[in-house]
């Protein structure tokens, strides 16, 4: 579990990603096949980010096996103040010298393998992607030319306990199995980015498109992912979880043809993307009850009722208000959220329904 944050504001510390580690381990592994070092201590190693940007990394447990001319090198995942699932994982990468001029990708233990087409690699390779391998690769090459080295590399990542780890994640789901992906695509791990989960909101749209995928659907949370599945059947490659960024999913329809789409979520949230907002976070959108009592009045509420409403505390409140007389709330926001996604994914003809779900999984 991670500490309790502090009431006095602080710089969040960034990280470095899982692409950044194994780059690390292989340039040290390198440098002990090809004699470039000799020294088998825990020690900090530089690299070169895809912007230039040289920053410093340890790497521990370094063990060479001149029989099978592998070495091996470990580190410890770092994400710095970001709640990432994989902070504090034990990455190893296993390097073998081979007598072709070629570098290899392997999968090693914990680290999954592509199953399904719409990601950036082929289906059948290791999960580990473009930027990562293109800065494994550079940094292979330089060390090579230091040696004199004119033949290539096999480079087998490793993540300890990485099956179970990407249960946490999005990779099941992406037709990722077997454990984790490598990632990054600065090489830094910036806290609590919104551009990590938008970028897996997007990747899961491509995987269900390219899988012929008909009817996608978006869920805010477990409540109204269990309904889409309750009501439409729909398998989890057809379920983006949204979460709080809607917008994100919004904005990327265009870019599909999918026959039909489900949004659902809880009643405070669509709420507020009933008024526009396209990123549900509380800290980022308020509830509006001058809007409610606005759609409430509408509907043909009293005044004694409006001011009730305006000094509601929560949207349950007032949706209870509503249901006392009668008013049929839930259709109102069920339609403003229609209006919403229609207008800002540009596409009129869109084939859409809204599940506006309750706290114990119901559809309202």
């Amino acid at each position: 579990m991670w500490p309790e944050s502090s009431e006095t504001p602080k710089k969040l510390r960034t990280g470095l990603t899982t692409g950044s580690c194994a780059t690390a381990c292989s340039l040290v592994a390198a440098r002990l096949l090809l004699g470039l070092s000799d020294n088998l201590a825990d020690q900090i190693v530089s690299i070169t980010l895809p912007k230039s940007k040289i920053v410093e990394m340890p790497v521990i447990d370094l063990c060479i096996n001149k029989t099978s001319n592998t070495a091996t090198v470990a580190t410890i995942k770092d994400a710095g103040d970001d709640p990432d699932a994989t902070h504090g994982a034990y990455l190893y990468v296993g390097l073998t010298l081979i007598d072709e001029p070629v570098i290899k990708f392997v999968a090693g233990l914990g680290v999954g393998t592509v199953t399904r087409t719409g990601l950036a690699l082929e289906v059948g390779e290791p999960a580990i992607n473009p930027i990562p391998r293109k800065m494994i690769t550079q940094h292979l090459l330089v060390a090579a030319k230091q040696a004199n080295y004119n033949n290539g590399f096999t480079v087998t990542i490793n993540i300890r306990n990485g099956e179970n780890i990407a249960l946490k994640t999005m990779n099941p789901r992406l037709g990722i199995l077997g454990g984790l992906s490598i990632l990054g695509t600065t090489g830094i791990v910036r806290p609590f980015s919104c551009a990590a989960y938008i970028a897996s909101i997007h990747q899961g749209m491509d995987v269900a498109s390219s899988n012929g995928v008909t009817h996608i659907s978006f869920a805010t949370g477990n409540q109204s992912e269990q309904a889409i599945k309750d009501i439409h059947q729909l398998n989890e490659m057809a379920i983006i979880e949204m979460g709080d960024f809607v917008g994100a999913a919004i904005k990327y329809l265009k870019h599909h043809d999918f026959d039909r789409v489900t949004f659902s979520g809880g009643f405070g949230k669509f709420c507020k993307l009933a008024q526009g907002h396209l990123d549900l976070h509380s800290s980022r959108s308020k509830m509006d009850f001058e809007f409610l009592s606005d759609l409430m009045q509408k509907l043909g509420a009293d005044k004694k009722l409006l001011i009730k409403v305006q000094q509601a505390n929560t949207s349950i409140e007032v949706l209870n208000l509503a249901n006392q007389h009668n008013l049929d709330l839930v259709s109102v926001i069920r339609n403003l959220v229609k209006d919403v996604v229609i207008k800002r994914s540009g596409i009129n003809n869109l084939n859409l329904d809204v599940l506006i779900v309750n706290r114990k999984g119901e559809v309202m």
